[in-house]
């Protein structure tokens, strides 16, 4: 929890809540029904939005390798998206190497720490980080993972403009979706136009001043999987003068969770031919495994691949990997992490 905007951290890297700090002093000098009586005029003074919000980003994740860092949220200007945590990871030869190159990750609460993640896995985004850092083949790099937007994370890495160019009852008909009992597919308007130009005009700027990085193309990029393997090579697409290079592990090309006729990957397959007969100069790599969700990926992205084969891609530019056997979840984009970051990150 914040008190004037300044979260209290232990010496552990862990935050703690002011709350806390405050109920121990209390319990030590005031008799237990007064401190419930403060307790409970203090909670009607903390709106509840805001109390939600910190209490769920009141931890930051643990790491084993370098270090993590947050971003004071009150430092960066979120005019274009709902304001979130952004934590960066540092190598530890960090700034001896600099500058370094930057790699933006969706997601960012399930990068580093299993035991934040919703379902107990989690990218070990900073062991993978660890061992290329200390490669003389691979650029010195760090990591800035942006936290996603929950309920409206679908809205936030939809490609806008392949979206926008759906038939009007289509895009009704996907609003109008529910992706389990509680939630729907699409919680508001999908606006990642926003989410993309806030990385560009926003977070980069901040990143680019308060960290020793490079800032020129050749060393940014950014990834992501599933609906943020989507985003990332929309984003790097949209603004290829920004981004020399996009990682998507098992990308949702379809979209919705409907198999049968799905107009979705019609609209990105048109997009991205428009997008890479221009010749971007920027490196896109995609991977696919057969289980879970991955299961509906194979055919989808054997007609991603033909687009670029037809375009005469620089096959130096793209690479397209198949992992029999794998399934649609952070343990086994870990597992492969080092592939997408190597293409990206070589020398």
């Amino acid at each position: 929890m914040r008190f004037d905007g300044i979260k209290v951290t232990d010496n552990n890297n862990t935050q703690i809540s002011a709350v806390d700090r405050m109920l121990t002093m209390l319990v030590k000098i005031l008799p237990l029904t007064v401190i419930l009586t403060l307790l409970s005029i203090l909670l009607l003074m903390i709106p509840t939005q805001f109390a939600a919000e910190e209490i769920t980003n009141t931890l930051l994740p643990h790491v084993s390798q370098g270090t993590l860092q947050r971003l004071d949220e009150t430092a960066i200007d979120f005019a274009l998206i709902k304001s979130r945590p952004i934590d960066v990871w540092l190598p530890e030869d960090y700034p001896a190497n600099a500058p370094y190159a930057v790699v933006y990750m969706h997601d960012g609460k399930v990068l580093y720490d299993a035991t934040q993640s919703w379902n107990g896995t989690a990218w070990e985004v900073d062991e993978t980080a660890a061992v290329l850092n200390k490669s003389e083949d691979i650029k010195p790099f760090i990591v800035v993972g942006i936290h996603n937007a929950e309920q409206s994370r679908h809205s936030e890495y939809f490609p806008q403009k392949p979206f926008e160019s759906l038939t009007a009852d289509t895009q009704t008909s996907l609003y109008q979706t529910q992706r389990n009992e509680t939630e729907k597919l699409l919680a508001q308007a999908v606006y990642s136009d926003k989410y993309a130009e806030f990385i560009v005009t926003e977070l980069k700027p901040y990143i680019d001043t308060h960290f020793k990085v490079a800032t020129d193309k050749q060393n940014t990029f950014i990834m992501g999987s599933s609906m943020g393997g989507l985003i990332s090579w929309y984003t790097a697409l949209e603004y290829p003068q920004v981004f020399g290079g996009a990682a998507c592990l098992s990308t949702h090309w379809p979209g919705s969770f409907a198999q049968d006729n799905n107009p979705i990957p019609q609209v990105f397959n048109q997009y991205l031919a428009k997008q890479i007969a221009t010749k971007p100069q920027v490196k896109l790599y995609f991977d696919y495994g057969d289980q879970t969700l991955d299961a509906m990926y194979p055919p989808l992205q054997a007609d991603v691949d033909k687009l670029f084969e037809a375009a005469e891609y620089d096959k130096a530019l793209w690479q397209s990997h198949f992992f029999k056997g794998k399934a649609h979840n952070e343990s086994d984009w870990a597992e492969r992490l080092s592939i997408p970051m190597t293409f990206l990150l070589s020398k």
